[in-house]
């Protein structure tokens, strides 16, 4: 994996790069639409590519490992075979999933016990079991097993875990560096910054990440409840740090505004649920502003959802196939917010290279901001 910085804004720490993967490039800023279970919820792999435009997507470890399993994955030939989709695939670690289910894991310096959600199986996943696992799912950027800490956080409790984090590290990365890639195209192992919301932590973590010299750098363990600026401050004095010429994936992130912002900050990718889970309950992303397609007040509206992006269908309709709990509300509504969110990145892109991008964000935030 390869990653090219190829302008820089003048007036913020934003950047505009590619990287260059076995399976194609990706132009950065970039957001990448979640496929927890091997898709994207509501979106088939031809709208992504053609409509939507995603340039990668990412798929989950934990749920994977659990169903279809590993072996089905290896007997297709890998996720890309089994899903259809010839762009790149990141995979997370299954981590945040995992210390999520805090009533039915035990943590240990080994790894960590759970029981399957599907049926109460126990499982034991390992920082060596989790790589051989997203090898044999065939990502083409796999994340390091880390342990996510909540928010808010006790100091000790960060600093054992951040700990415990860096040495689980080690052991992906010698797991990582011993293995082979598969399915013919070479993989990369993305480094996890923990700490929480403690600068001294924080800064620690960034050190020892970006001593690994690994592809590409993420930062966790923010988004998760903490206030949006203090979130900022995390990533700024994360970015501060870890490698100028390396991708900095902030994982989990967030709003529209969330994201601008952290494109100021120095953050190349991004991914959340948000815009899909919210475009499941109605909340809808337009070039235009918000819109609550629930609300009454759309019921005879006929104007298109969205000129720019979905203005085949109209707002009374859409509302109609949600409140109806219809799949193809879902569907719509999904892939208007998805191609929305690649819509903005791109957007942020061509501004850093025209070298505006902090007027034309805070004009843009105002527009996309308000509630229609």
């Amino acid at each position: 994996m390869k990653f090219t910085i190829n302008h820089t804004d003048a007036n913020s720490k934003a950047r505009a790069g590619v990287i260059d993967t076995d399976r194609g490039q990706i132009l950065t800023p970039i957001f990448m639409p979640v496929g927890t279970q091997g898709t994207v919820k509501s979106v088939n792999q031809t709208e992504l590519a053609e409509r939507i435009k995603a340039q990668i997507i990412l798929a989950n470890t934990y749920h994977i490992y659990l169903r279809p399993g590993t072996s089905v994955i290896n007997n297709a030939g890998g996720i890309h075979q089994f899903i259809n989709w010839d762009k790149p695939m990141l995979t997370d670690s299954g981590g945040f999933q995992v210390f999520s289910l805090n009533e039915i894991r035990k943590i240990n310096e080994q790894g960590v016990e759970f029981r399957s959600y599907l049926d109460g199986s126990k499982h034991f996943f390992s920082p060596e079991s989790v790589m051989d696992i997203q090898r044999q799912i065939g990502a083409d950027i796999m994340m390091a097993f880390d342990e996510c800490t909540p928010y808010p956080c006790d100091y000790n409790y960060a600093k054992n875990s951040m700990g415990l984090t860096h040495r689980w590290l080690k052991r992906c990365i010698d797991r990582f560096d011993s293995t082979e890639d598969l399915y013919g195209k070479k993989q990369a192992l993305f480094p996890i910054v923990q700490g929480s919301t403690f600068k001294d932590l924080r800064i620690e973590s960034a050190n020892f990440i970006a001593e690994q010299g690994r592809e590409g750098n993420a930062i966790g363990g923010l988004s998760v409840g903490e206030p949006a600026e203090m979130m900022y401050e995390m990533t700024e004095l994360v970015c501060d740090i870890l490698p100028k010429d390396k991708p900095r994936y902030l994982m989990g992130v967030g709003t529209p505004e969330n994201i601008l912002e952290c494109i100021a900050l120095g953050i190349d990718m991004f991914d959340c649920v948000l815009p899909t889970r919210n475009a499941r309950h109605g909340f809808i992303f337009t070039s235009q502003g918000i819109i609550n397609i629930k609300n009454e007040k759309w019921k005879n509206d006929f104007s298109p959802l969205d000129d720019v992006f979905t203005p085949q269908y109209s707002k009374a309709y859409l509302k109609h196939l949600i409140k109806c709990n219809e799949f193809l509300g879902a569907s719509i509504a999904s892939i208007q917010n998805l191609s929305f969110y690649l819509w903005l990145v791109g957007e942020a892109r061509e501004h850093i290279i025209a070298g505006d991008f902090i007027s034309w964000k805070k004009s843009t935030l105002e527009v996309i901001n308000r509630r229609l």
